[in-house]
């Protein structure tokens, strides 16, 4: 298994910009506190390290982003496991690599939402995750000129994937945030 400096080692070998890095930590925190709240806590650096690889090839590879990450790990022999969980992140985008376990959906559902939140956040006056409401984060979802880059169909097929509805996975994905955000 892939240690978590490893991979963050890796993660800054195709990454360069502080935005990338840091929606990767976002993704891996985030990742990390659903393993303990869906009951996987003994994978949960298994999870972290999914969320802070999975867009390792994006600034980089762009055009072929979720299928040269697969290239990449493979290469530096990483679990199989890792490499269809982060690839399977950019299904019916890029890869036909559907989202089964709990984990890979989970991914799906918050890696585009971790940055429509992160959107909202810059945009309060308080700058600050820890009074974002569930209503707040809908306004802005509703409004598709905000934060475009943000996939509404994503997060919503996410929420569906999971069985939650669209409230509660902003509001578990708020919670997340709230525990290592200001």
């Amino acid at each position: 298994m892939i240690t978590r400096n490893e991979a963050w080692e890796l993660l800054k070998e195709y990454n360069q910009d502080p935005f990338h890095l840091q929606h990767g930590e976002t993704v891996e925190k985030t990742m990390m506190y659903f393993a303990d709240q869906l009951g996987y806590g003994d994978e949960r650096e298994m999870w972290g390290i999914v969320g802070l690889l999975h867009d390792l090839d994006f600034e980089k590879y762009p055009e072929q982003h979720c299928i040269k990450e697969q290239e990449i790990m493979r290469e530096r022999g990483i679990d199989e496991r890792i490499i269809h969980a982060t690839a399977s992140h950019g299904y019916g985008i890029t890869v036909d690599i559907k989202p089964e376990h709990e984990m890979e959906k989970v991914l799906y559902a918050v890696d585009e939402l971790t940055g429509l939140i992160g959107a909202v956040v810059l945009v309060r006056p308080s700058k600050s995750v820890q009074d974002l409401t569930v209503k707040s984060v809908k306004k802005k979802f509703k409004q598709k000129s905000f934060a475009e880059g943000c996939s509404r169909e994503v997060i919503q097929n996410g929420a569906d994937m999971l069985g939650w509805t669209l409230e509660e996975l902003i509001q578990r994905t708020i919670d997340a945030l709230k525990t290592f955000q200001k």
